[in-house]
């Protein structure tokens, strides 16, 4: 396509191509702990932990201090509160990930609204003033950033066109504002498993959202090695009578892959959408099983990485050795699995 435009170009390509690297090496993937207060609230409520600054700090810090963690974790992907706040030895959180060869991140997005118009559907917001808050972000010490964009499954109907396409566009306008910056963009498009849809429809909607926020991020002229794809797994919906099997998903997954995203891009880091921790592992080790896929396969999980650390910390500091073993574990086993080599990880763990 003939395009007459300014063409957009990084402040430093380098630096975003190795840290895209960075954060989804070899046996590596990234952790969400980017929890919004509401959603931490709705966690720490179902154990009986009171949601303070200060329980969501020592939570956070007990996380990061895990033993170990750098060897499976390439990135940790914060909230803003997260970002400013200390561990108990006075270092800032994200220096201490920097030093322990985790690069830090942060959430940038505010949340998804309802699309005038669309009812049923959402569009992702954030973008008025992000120029500036990417730049107050990278003197913070971030080096990369996460915007989220939700898309519902809803017969034949939803997503819409100008969902998909209004989403995409601001996941590319996001994503070439963080590159200015010298921040890495994850770019997430997310097909919710919300629902009945069968895995042949999520399979459709899948293909057509990647089609559409990597032709917005095109004509943004986005650095695509400057950047990492955190989409959905292809999966039915929640509420589907039919189920797929493990090799099923794998399948549909990377034949939408395959399609729609370009060699170019570094790294995929699945997000788990709501699967059990051991469901969302075996996924991922199905997917890397397959021959030749141009781009490191990881994960970017976040309750699939901490709810077993989660229920072993309970809020009590005292459980903090025993919520950093399970949370290494967890990395571990999905470290495995961003190799293939889930199943001999499992073995050795039992």
């Amino acid at each position: 396509m003939d395009r007459t435009h300014t063409t957009h170009r990084p402040m430093n390509p380098d630096t975003l191509r190795a840290a895209a690297r960075a954060m989804v090496a070899p046996g590596k993937g990234i952790l969400a702990m980017d929890e919004s207060q509401p959603t931490c609230q709705k966690r720490f409520d179902a154990l009986g932990i009171p949601c303070t600054e200060e329980r969501r700090r020592a939570y956070r810090a007990m996380l990061v201090t895990a033993p170990g963690l750098a060897e499976h974790i390439g990135g940790a992907i914060l909230f803003d509160e997260t970002l400013r706040q200390t561990l108990p030895d006075g270092a800032p959180f994200p220096a201490h990930l920097e030093a322990a060869g985790i690069l830090p991140g942060i959430k940038v997005d505010r949340g998804a609204k309802d699309l005038a118009g669309h009812p049923g559907e959402k569009v992702t917001e954030g973008l008025d003033g992000l120029r500036a808050r990417l730049a107050e972000y990278a003197g913070l010490g971030a080096r990369f950033a996460k915007w989220r964009a939700v898309l519902a499954i809803d017969g034949d109907a939803l997503p819409s066109h100008a969902c998909l396409e209004a989403n995409a566009h601001a996941l590319a306008r996001y994503a070439a504002l963080c590159q200015e910056a010298d921040l890495v963009p994850i770019v997430e498009p997310e097909v919710l498993m919300t629902g009945a849809h069968t895995l042949e429809r999520a399979l459709d909607v899948t293909c057509r959202a990647l089609v559409q926020t990597f032709d917005q991020l095109e004509r943004q002229d986005v650095l695509l090695e400057g950047l990492v794809l955190k989409p959905s797994m292809v999966v039915p919906g929640e509420r589907c009578e039919t189920r797929a099997g493990i090799e099923e998903v794998a399948e549909a997954t990377v034949h939408c892959l395959r399609k729609t995203v370009p060699a170019a891009v570094p790294g995929i880091a699945f997000l788990s959408g709501g699967q059990g921790d051991e469901e969302a592992s075996a996924h991922l080790n199905a997917i890397n099983r397959h021959p030749d896929l141009p781009w490191a396969v990881t994960f970017s999980y976040g309750r699939a990485l901490q709810q077993g650390a989660l229920r072993a910390w309970a809020g009590d500091d005292a459980n903090a050795d025993a919520a950093r073993a399970a949370i290494a574990k967890r990395a571990r086993l999905n470290g495995a699995a961003a190799r293939g080599a889930y199943a001999a990880e499992m073995e050795q763990a039992a």
